[in-house]
């Protein structure tokens, strides 16, 4: 290959052929020769993206990848700029409102709002709010796609104006599917070519998501991961992401999967193991000959879990898998030679026998997984497939004909991203619904039964083999290709079961293919949940209830009365490769996608123009936030007082809910006030334009219990020094008339879960300034620092229920942000009610000089709007 001569302030080049064709790509080996094999590949590529983007810091760069091979981690700061951006609509729909919100703030300081334009591409999906209101009929999702319209008018306009006004956003219509799958099948290209003086210069396809399951595409071997909406709308705009160079936890398989067991059995497995090793911040890389045995849709499923076992990445290498996948999804030899010869030429191929150095590693035997679920409570608590009965204490009550059984099933979703991407299953569900519709099986009559897949091609394959008949046959017929269920859009629970809510010895259970089930994600009177493979989806519908060891206890009774099992029912690894045969066709990618672009509710959807977007104060969806501005709130004084005290796990669904809106809930009273149809309240996830409905639902999960008032219904506190309780949104409102700060106190994990930006927007309109608490999951922390919130971290082994927090004790803490630096000790005094003083020494969550930055601004958007106002005033200045 030839080599570059290059100037000092670029990195240097090497030049591959291609099917006679000549393309220039960063030379890894000049910069760390051999040591290069030694990085996993997570880092080969963040060392290209940083070398390839920061002109002249070459000198800086590779001496700090050369010092982590010595010490396995990093202090040193890197900059990493995607090619690209994804988002969907339940985080696109806020980022849009800041945006129109900030054009509106340059035009009113006097600017043109086309100042702020995209600097990267970006795609967003709109299925993912999309929910199950109709099901088991043939007719579902054209109702359900009818009903989101209906509802959802409003965002979809703001959508269309700002891919009008924006070139750069590209919208997908709802029905083409969810962002994650899209991403796999239609937009991930393993390498990105660009014209440049020279000649084409070939790089890896990157990109961030405003969804935590961004990983997903890490199956196939692009580097991805989730942000926040906020540190998203800062990439957007050209802020760069900064981060240190990161541990990596490398992942060793070894055998083959047994005949019987799936990839979401792996990925539960996976999650298992990984949440307890511990992996929180860390890029997970793959790799050992077990990679070689799996498929991409099996990747993809084992990827797409990184956030549930608390990882940024769960990266599969580049190989010829991920060519056979892209060659099924319709692209041409021409790009798959590109992939082959750009991978090799930059040592980004896989070697299944290279063992390149990890901060720590773990060795997993794929013949080892077991038939898993995961439950009742979180996704990382795997369970052997028979073991639900054990998961409850008390324990279940025996069946009774007289009323719906103590663990009922009462939701069957095969739903999600997460197991629908891989055909496998899918088929696999297919093909156990076909033999138990022909021994004349069906679920109860309590059962909630829905599908929906991650995008409109897996519907064209269960046709093609047959299969969609027999679904439907079970109730699994297609209600949309959105998250629904998964993201808690599961509509309402069927009429008996309602009425048997709150009956005793009734704890009534959702099972779906999904990546969560959280109490009251699924579905807002659900506690209980269990995650599980498409196909035993099927099963635990078929038995109705969870009380049973599904692997050997029958599942149904034939009208003879011949008692049928999982073994008769499970079907063969042939079965399932001869139904992909049948059902696959390539040509079905493009066909699906285009018939989505063109349905005539899109279509016909009017939207406004113009470079500002034109707000309605009547509306109920969309409102102009009172957080953007140029500048950020001004520093508190004096002590702060405990707004919320939390205990572990508190999730960014606890924090802000996605699910549906309750009638006779704050915020359900606030919509009809404001003249909304009380009988058409939506769900959370579609209201995150309107910062009021936000603000009023913020900790209103039952589960979100405040142990300053441990006995009270959820999203109350005690206003002091009045001693009344109180809402959050009155007491934050006394406290900001009265010039308090505030803080939250939380235990372990606090913001674990979705990437919502909502989650710490609503916190910050409450009025908070710092959260302390135990520890602070990755992508929430990052939306806390963008509202200019300071995370800060308990002493290790301190859990907040030792300090034993009192609605009368204040912290006193330095608000002074120019004295921040990354990780840097915190001294906080509890100033106690009855008058001690108790001093900590906290740690800052802050990992980078960035992020010091976007505090002292007041968050990302004060710091981007602050930047463009001053660029256009040194503009005038030389202009004059």
């Amino acid at each position: 290959m030839q080599v570059d001569q290059s100037t000092p302030s670029t990195a240097r080049r090497r030049r591959f052929q291609v099917d006679g064709r000549s393309y220039a790509c960063i030379d890894l080996r000049h910069a760390l020769s051999d040591d290069v094999l030694r990085l996993p590949h997570v880092l080969r590529i963040l060392l290209e993206n940083a070398l390839r983007n920061s002109a002249g810091e070459a000198q800086r760069l590779v001496p700090a990848f050369k010092a982590w091979l010595s010490v396995r981690a990093s202090v040193a700061e890197i900059p990493f700029l995607p090619n690209r951006l994804m988002m969907h609509d339940t985080t696109c729909g806020p980022a849009l409102v800041d945006i129109a919100a900030m054009r509106d703030v340059l035009a009113e300081h006097g600017r043109d709002p086309d100042l702020l334009m995209p600097r990267i591409g970006v795609d967003v999906s709109t299925d993912h709010s999309s929910g199950v209101d109709f099901h088991a009929r043939p007719d579902a999702l054209q109702l359900n796609l009818e009903k989101e319209f209906e509802r959802n008018a409003e965002r979809y306009r703001l959508m269309k104006w700002a891919s009008a006004a924006m070139p750069g956003i590209h919208v997908h219509p709802p029905g083409s599917g969810i962002m994650h799958t899209i991403n796999l099948e239609r937009l991930s290209k393993l390498v990105v070519t660009t014209q440049e003086a020279d000649g084409l210069l070939a790089y890896p396809d990157t990109l961030l998501g405003t969804d935590s399951h961004t990983p997903m595409v890490n199956g196939l071997g692009v580097l991805g991961w989730g942000v926040g909406g906020l540190e998203a709308e800062g990439a957007l705009f050209g802020v760069p992401v900064i981060l240190r160079i990161p541990e990596v936890v490398g992942v060793r398989l070894t055998g083959r999967l047994r005949e019987g067991v799936t990839a979401t059995d792996l990925a539960l497995t996976v999650t298992e193991r990984l949440r307890k090793l511990g992996v929180s911040g860390s890029f997970v890389e793959f790799f050992g000959p077990g990679v070689s045995t799996l498929a991409v849709g099996e990747r993809a499923a084992v990827a797409n879990m990184a956030p549930e076992y608390g990882a940024s990445t769960g990266y599969f290498p580049i190989d010829e898998a991920s060519c056979d996948y892209l060659r099924g999804v319709g692209r041409n030899e021409a790009e798959l030679s590109l992939i082959r010869g750009f991978a090799k030429a930059v040592d980004l191929w896989f070697d299944p026998d290279a063992e390149p150095d990890f901060t720590r590693s773990l060795d997993l035997a794929l013949d080892r997984i077991e038939p898993s679920v995961a439950g009742p409570r979180r996704p990382q608590d795997r369970l052997p497939a028979g073991a639900t009965a054990a998961a409850f204490t008390p324990a279940l009550e025996a069946a009774s004909p007289a009323r719906l059984p103590d663990g009922a099933v009462v939701i069957a979703a095969i739903t999600s991203c997460t197991n629908t991407s891989d055909p496998r299953l899918i088929v696999a569900a297919g093909l156990l619904a076909r033999k138990a519709r022909a021994l004349g099986l069906k679920p109860p009559a309590w059962v909630k039964t829905s599908l929906a897949p991650g995008s409109p091609t897996a519907e064209r394959m269960l046709r093609r083999a047959g299969l969609m008949s027999d679904l439907e046959a079970m109730g699994f017929g297609i209600v949309g290709y959105g998250c629904t269920t998964c993201i808690g859009n599961s509509g309402a629970l069927l009429p008996q079961v309602q009425q048997a809510l709150g009956a005793k010895d009734f704890r009534p259970v959702a099972v779906l293919s999904g990546n969560r089930n959280f109490p009251g994600r699924v579905h807002p009177d659900l506690e209980h949940g269990f995650l599980a493979s498409p196909p035993l989806v099927v099963a635990f519908a078929l038995a109705g209830t969870v009380n049973i060891d599904i692997m050997h206890d029958p599942v149904g009774v034939t009208s003879e009365g011949a008692e049928i099992r999982l073994s008769a029912l499970w079907p063969s690894g042939a079965e399932i490769d001869a139904a992909l045969a049948l059902g696959t066709d390539r040509r079905d990618y493009d066909a699906a996608y285009g018939e989505a672009a063109v349905r005539p509710l899109w279509l016909e959807l009017q939207a406004p123009a113009g470079p500002r977007f034109p707000w309605d104060e009547r509306s109920t969806y969309l409102r102009r936030p009172p957080f953007v501005r140029a500048s950020g709130a001004s520093p508190p004084r004096g002590p702060a007082r405990p707004l919320l005290v939390l205990g572990d796990d508190i999730t960014t669904d606890h924090i802000s809910p996605a699910n549906q809106i309750r009638g006779d809930s704050p915020a359900g009273r606030y919509i009809v006030a404001a003249g909304g149809d009380p009988g058409n309240l939506n769900v959370f996830a579609s209201r995150r334009g309107n910062f009021e409905v936000m603000l009023r639902g913020a900790f209103s999960n039952r589960l979100a219990v405040n142990q300053l008032l441990p006995a009270a219904p959820a999203g109350l506190t005690r206003h002091l020094p009045s001693g009344e309780i109180v809402s959050l949104t009155d007491a934050a409102e006394r406290y900001r008339l009265e010039g308090v700060p505030l803080v939250i106190v939380a235990g372990e994990r606090y913001g674990m879960g979705s990437s919502r930006d909502w989650a710490a927007k609503a916190v910050a309109l409450l009025g908070v300034r710092a959260v302390i608490a135990a520890s602070i999951e990755r992508i929430h922390r990052s939306n806390l620092i963008g509202m200019g919130i300071l995370p800060l971290l308990l002493p290790a082994g301190l859990h907040p229920s030792a300090l034993r927090i009192a609605t009368g004790d204040r912290f006193q803490l330095d608000w002074d942000f120019d004295r921040l630096s990354p990780r840097c000790e915190v001294v906080v005094s509890i100033l106690r009610e009855e008058g001690g003083i108790e001093t900590l020494a906290l740690t800052a969550a802050i990992e980078t000089s960035l992020e010091v930055e976007l505090l002292k601004a007041g968050g990302i958007i004060p710091h981007v709007l602050s930047g463009l106002l001053a660029q256009t005033d040194d503009a005038r200045k030389g202009a004059a």
